[in-house]
C-alpha cells in the first residue's frame, strides 16, 4: 500500500494502535514514549506488527517523500460493532443483554480509556486534512477500570447483571490512558462524547441486532 501511495502520489493513513506502548511504564502515554513491549509474547504479533507498520510508513516518508499520517487509536466503541468480536465493551454489552454474567479477567483493576466512534472519525478526518504527520494519540482520556466499566454497563442495561471473574490473559496491559495534548494543539481535536453518553447508543444497536427489534431508536 505504501508503494501504491508512492506511485500515485496519495496521502497514506496508517491506523496504528495504543498497543504500540505495550504494558506502559509511563502514564498517561505520550507519543514520544517508546513503549514496553514483549517481542515474543502472545500479543506480540499485533503489537509489533503495528510498530513495524509505523516504521515502514516513516521510512517511506523520510526516504521517498510519501505523505503519511499516523494515528494511534485507543479503545473505541459504538453502534455496528461486531457483537461477538471479543472486545471488552462488546463483550459486556452482549453479555448483559443476553442475561449472562459479565466476564472480568484478573482482578478487574486494569484500566482502559474508551472513545465513541464519532469522536475517532472526527480526529482521523482532521489528521488527514492537516499538515502534520504524527503520530497522534486519538483516544478519550477518561480512564475506567474494568470493574468500573462493568458498573456503567450494569447501570445502562441491567443493575442485577452478575460479574464473573476469570484468570487474566498473558501480557495484558495494566494501564492505558492517552495524553492527547498534541492532538489538541495541532489538530484542534478532543473527544466530546462521554462513556455514559455513548454507551446507550451502542446498547440500542446491539439490542436491535440481538433481538431483532427494529422499533428502537438508536439515538444516532
Amino acid at each position: 500500500m505504501l508503494g501504491l501511495a508512492k506511485r500515485v502520489g496519495a496521502r497514506f493513513l496508517i491506523t496504528s494502535t495504543s498497543e504500540v506502548y505495550g504494558d506502559p511504564l509511563q502514564h498517561p502515554q505520550v507519543e514520544t514514549y517508546w513503549g514496553n513491549v514483549n517481542p515474543i509474547g502472545v500479543r506480540s504479533c499485533y503489537d509489533e506488527g503495528k510498530r513495524t507498520a509505523e516504521t515502514l510508513a516513516m521510512d517511506y516518508h523520510r526516504g521517498l517523500n510519501v505523505e503519511v499520517r499516523i494515528a494511534r487509536i485507543f479503545n473505541t466503541y459504538g453502534p455496528r460493532m461486531c457483537i461477538d468480536d471479543g472486545r471488552v465493551v462488546s463483550n459486556f454489552v452482549a453479555q448483559a443483554l443476553r442475561k449472562q454474567p459479565l466476564t472480568v479477567y484478573g482482578d478487574g483493576k486494569q484500566t482502559r480509556s474508551f472513545q465513541y466512534v464519532s469522536d475517532l472519525v472526527e480526529g482521523l478526518m482532521r489528521l488527514m486534512e492537516g499538515n502534520h504527520v504524527g503520530p497522534f494519540n486519538l483516544g478519550n482520556p477518561g480512564e475506567f477500570t474494568m470493574l468500573e466499566l462493568a458498573k456503567v454497563v450494569q447501570e445502562t442495561i441491567d443493575p442485577n447483571a452478575k460479574i464473573e471473574f476469570k484468570p487474566n490473559t498473558e501480557d495484558d496491559p495494566h494501564k492505558r490512558k492517552p495524553d492527547i495534548s498534541k492532538a489538541k494543539q495541532l489538530l484542534g481535536w478532543e473527544p466530546t462524547v462521554s462513556l455514559r453518553q455513548g454507551l446507550p447508543r451502542m446498547v440500542d444497536d446491539f439490542r436491535r441486532r440481538i433481538f431483532g427489534d427494529d422499533k428502537l431508536d438508536s439515538g444516532l
